[in-house]
């Protein structure tokens, strides 16, 4: 795995878009999901971008590990919605939540955030004269998708390891060491940033 997300080298017409074109094509596909509530057009947008992966011809030995990744995660949400709310609110979340990151993680497989951020920089460099600060946009960014891959790689790692005790099919054996490395990974980012003075006003 590149150490800046699930980049997969390609040809691809995905591949070769402008790091800045893709990056605001994910931004309002997933700016679609929170304003759309209906069950059904939120799965078109899940297929739009299941479209997109085919597009990009990402190969499977890459795509299947996020594919059980996402499932998974939205079959726990799914169940867990629908005993606190609703089938209907449990179908939005669980759709929401495929189309966002399926869209973000086609974004990391098919663009180096490096290069997300410096497009960013570049796009934003009018706002400094309006407080805008590109620098600490692009490093959110490049944060967050880099926290795409990396919850990537628990639950990929999580769910080996609950199939190595024979226990693949339990939501427990899997949400629960998930949600402690997420914890972990989240606790160690933040105080990465601090030693390096994220949060310092300039």
């Amino acid at each position: 795995m590149n150490p800046l997300g699930l980049y997969a080298p390609g040809s691809s017409p995905l591949h070769r878009l402008p790091a800045g074109a893709k990056f605001l094509g994910m931004l309002l596909l997933v700016t679609s999901t929170v304003l759309v509530s209906s069950p059904r057009w939120l799965a078109v947008l899940c297929l739009a971008v299941a479209l997109g992966y085919a597009v990009a011809r990402i190969p499977a030995r890459r795509l299947l590990p996020l594919v059980r990744m996402l499932l998974l995660m939205a079959a726990v949400l799914f169940a867990l919605q629908a005993w606190l709310l609703s089938v209907h609110d449990a179908a939005v979340t669980a759709l929401r939540l495929v189309a966002a990151l399926g869209a973000a993680s086609l974004l990391t497989f098919t663009t180096r955030v490096d290069a997300v951020v410096a497009a960013l920089e570049r796009g934003l460099g009018p706002l400094r004269r309006f407080g805008v600060r590109p620098a600490r946009v692009g490093l959110f960014v490049g944060l967050t998708l880099q926290a795409v891959s990396t919850l990537s790689g628990i639950a990929s790692s999580v769910q080996e390891a609950a199939r190595a005790r024979g226990a693949e099919r339990s939501l427990v054996a899997f949400a629960v060491p998930f949600l402690v490395r997420t914890l972990t990974y989240a606790d160690e980012l933040g105080e990465a940033l601090a030693a390096r003075g994220a949060g310092d006003e300039d």
